[in-house]
């Protein structure tokens, strides 16, 4: 649990479900989220979700932190942007991975961090 700008507490659930609330507002597609409590370091959850294009799939990454900076003062580390074929946005807390469709295919993270018995989170 981190805190923001005006002292209140801002847990990892928080920034999931405004994660997940500005993807649907920027009309990603087949949004997953991992639960990685207990299974790696890196953050709390991971969230896998596609774009129609490199465009949308850079315009979703670059709402997303202007919405996380505005509403939990929380810097995102962005990276790939400006290629807009995979964009990783690290909110410290959240994993975000936004990918144009055949990326993500190809890349299939979604079969390297989730066992079989894993729980998906939609």
């Amino acid at each position: 649990m981190t805190a923001n700008s005006l002292g209140a507490d801002v847990s990892s659930d928080d920034i999931l479900a405004r994660v997940i609330a500005s993807l649907e507002d920027d009309k990603a597609e087949d949004i997953v989220t991992i639960d990685l409590h207990g299974r790696s370091s890196i953050g709390d959850y991971m969230v896998i979700c596609s774009g129609r294009s490199g465009r949308q799939v850079s315009a979703i990454a670059e709402k997303l932190a202007e919405r996380l900076k505005q509403e939990f003062n929380r810097i995102c580390k962005v990276e790939g942007k400006d290629q807009g074929d995979w964009v990783l946005i690290d909110t410290a807390d959240v994993i975000v991975h936004v990918f144009r469709p055949e990326v993500r295919e190809f890349y299939q993270l979604e079969k390297m961090w989730m066992p079989s018995s894993a729980p998906v989170l939609d």
